[in-house]
């Protein structure tokens, strides 16, 4: 059987577009993995920062901070704000991420507080 004149070669066009549209997911699970993972890594940041800072607050907000930074710094994060008030430490870190697609690098912002747990479990 002889194919119609018509249809040689639709079957590479096909294998193409299908091609193409498993790169795009890809690539768009690539980049969505990214900025999660990014997130969770500026979560944890956050988080031991914010436990460190508490850790030291008898010392001092300016001690606190210090060690939260240091902490954030070893996490591959940036502290963007650190506030001590009474023994509750709040702290905001920022983590850079960068696209591989050449579009402009991200940035994801965490927040955590950490301080003395009262008897109903609240600060």
């Amino acid at each position: 059987m002889n194919p119609r004149p018509g249809d040689r070669g639709s079957g590479t066009v096909w294998v193409l577009a299908f091609a193409g549209l498993v790169w795009v997911v890809g690539v768009a699970a690539i980049l969505v993995g990214g900025v999660r993972g990014a997130r969770h890594r500026g979560e944890a940041a956050a988080d031991m920062a914010a436990l460190a800072g508490a850790a030291r607050v008898a010392d001092g907000g300016a001690v606190a901070c210090a060690r939260a930074k240091e902490i954030a710094v070893e996490s591959r994060a940036q502290v963007l704000r650190c506030r001590v008030q009474g023994e509750v430490v709040d702290v905001s870190v920022a983590v850079d991420i960068v696209m591989p697609t050449g579009l402009k690098g991200r940035r994801i912002v965490s927040r955590a507080r950490a301080g003395p747990v009262e008897q109903d479990g609240v600060p």
